[in-house]
């Protein structure tokens, strides 16, 4: 036996969908602005999980844009025959599509778009036994939506040589509960001559929830369960430890037994910043019928699962830091909208993330020079050294803890009256203030942002002496109730010349988010 831990998957790793080929298990997760897009995970046991990269690389694949909680929704990972499958939506751009590998770990092929027959969001894909397979997925009412959310969930069969919908296209499905919203992030599955609809509804928020319903024909309007929903945390209150469960997916082990994984939150007063992560449950069958977490209903802090422990050199774990001593980025770190050497380079000073200082501005929708990390606790403290020698009064380079391009936190060194400081900016609905600052002697500091229970404070390093420059930061802004969106926060690295060109660059010995007791 084997203990997992929840989340199973720590940080902003939100929609996941899961797959097994024989003892290996795979998860692909919503990436929406940031870049490399759709992390993927490898697990023997269920408990720990290695990232093996990322499922969308170039521009080809992954044209995104805007506001960073635009671009990749809901991927759904499946294998069939020796191919792996990964279907989403771009909401930046071209809807939903399609990738296709032989190695989950890649490379993968070029999308395949399906265009305007497949409106809606959240696809996913179902393999019948006679090896046709089946788009499911979500769309607004065809009659008129009557209200935000009035969405339908459909199925039509997919051509495996063309890459195409073929066939007429039913609704199936319109989710459990009376006017219900956004039934979303649906799974078709078969067993004991049932076809299973496994789908999320209420919305990705206070009210969301599981729900599944069932038929002997997969083009027919499905029953649900009379249980429904089948599982929620709505019902246990603002201050339960973990809430918004739902958009969940199944997955058996070669013995039978079945799991779930899905998305949930844990808020720090009332609050949530980590984003949507995810988490592991175990499911029983009762009267043909899923019962999630039987006899408990709710997601648990641990689960026992039935497999030899299996961990790996580097799993997702609470804590990661990063030297550069390597040519090769890090999978952990990623971009805003693109991640590639236009930014950043590990060979012009070896031994140093080097960022290439650009006029883009962290606070616009644009390819800033931003390289970062989730953040994945309430209690963490975030440090590099960096060395920086602004040209001018518009060059900035330090740390950022990013939860959108209208609110973050930044500590940068900047030049003021010809002298270098050490600046504390927040970000507050567009708004720019500066909060503290302090005097350098040199462009070298090691910076530190330590947090605790949604406060922070800023401090700069010098040996063994601790200075502190500003306390008490209020890290409220960066939620995602306050700011909106469905991302959660990350720390990095990140330069500036705030929109005149440069050819500065901001040099980085280490990037460590280490959590705290």
């Amino acid at each position: 036996m084997t203990t997992a831990h929840n989340p199973i998957l720590k940080g902003f790793y939100p929609d996941p969908s899961v797959c097994r080929v024989g003892d290996d298990f795979y998860i692909v997760c919503s990436s929406f602005v940031y870049a490399p897009g759709v992390p993927i995970f490898h697990s023997k046991d269920l408990a720990h999980w290695e990232q093996i990269g990322h499922v969308l690389h170039d521009e080809e694949q992954l044209p995104v844009s805007g506001e960073i909680s635009r671009g990749i929704f809901a991927p759904t990972i499946r294998e069939h025959n020796g191919t792996f499958y990964m279907i989403t939506t771009n909401v930046s751009h071209g809807g939903n599509f399609i990738v296709t590998a032989k190695d989950p770990a890649g490379p993968w092929s070029k999308p395949y778009y399906l265009g305007e027959d497949a409106p809606g969001i959240d696809p996913s894909l179902f393999f019948d036994d006679d090896g046709k397979c089946y788009y499911v997925g979500t769309r607004p009412n065809p009659e008129g939506v009557r209200y935000n959310g009035d969405w339908e969930i459909w199925v039509q069969e997919l051509d495996l040589n063309t890459m195409k919908l073929t066939g007429e296209s039913m609704a199936i499905w319109k989710g459990a509960v009376k006017d219900v919203i956004w039934p979303e992030g649906p799974h078709l599955y078969k067993k004991d001559g049932y076809y299973y609809l496994l789908h999320a509804e209420g919305g990705t928020g206070p009210e969301h929830a599981i729900s599944v319903a069932r038929s002997k024909e997969l083009f027919k309007w499905f029953e649900g369960c009379p249980r429904n929903p089948i599982f929620s945390h709505r019902n246990l209150g603002k201050d339960y430890p973990i809430i918004y469960a739902g958009h969940g997916d199944l997955v058996d082990d070669k013995n039978g037994n079945y799991y779930i994984v899905m998305l949930a939150s844990r808020p720090c007063q009332k609050h949530c910043s980590i984003g949507r992560e995810t988490f592991l449950a175990k499911v029983e069958w009762e009267d043909g019928w899923p019962v999630i977490n039987p006899g408990i209903g709710k997601l648990t802090d641990d689960v026992e699962v039935p497999f030899e422990e299996h961990p790996f050199p580097q799993e997702n774990d609470w804590s990661d830091t990063l030297h550069f001593y390597s040519d090769k980025l890090d999978d952990r770190l990623v971009g805003i909208e693109k991640r590639n050497e236009e930014i950043y380079s590990l060979t012009e000073r070896p031994g140093f993330m080097r960022l290439h200082t650009r006029k883009e501005r962290i606070e616009d929708t644009c390819y800033p020079s931003y390289l970062g990390l989730r953040q994945k606790d309430y209690s963490f403290k975030v440090n590099t050294r960096v060395e920086f020698n602004p040209a001018n009064e518009n060059e900035c380079g330090g740390l950022v803890l990013f939860q959108n391009h209208a609110n973050h936190l930044v500590a940068e060194i900047v030049k003021k009256n010809g002298a270098l400081a050490l600046q504390v900016r927040t970000v507050i609905k567009g708004e720019e203030k500066v909060i503290a600052s302090t005097l350098l002697h040199n462009p070298s500091a090691e910076i530190e942002i330590k947090a605790k229970n949604q406060s922070a404070s800023v401090w700069l390093i010098r040996g063994n002496n601790y200075i502190l420059v500003k306390d008490d930061v209020d890290l409220i802004p960066y939620t995602t109730e306050e700011a909106g969106g469905f991302v959660g926060c990350t720390v990095g690295m990140y330069t500036s010349s705030n929109g005149e060109e440069s050819n500065n660059n901001c040099d980085f010995s280490w990037l460590s988010v280490t959590e705290l007791e």
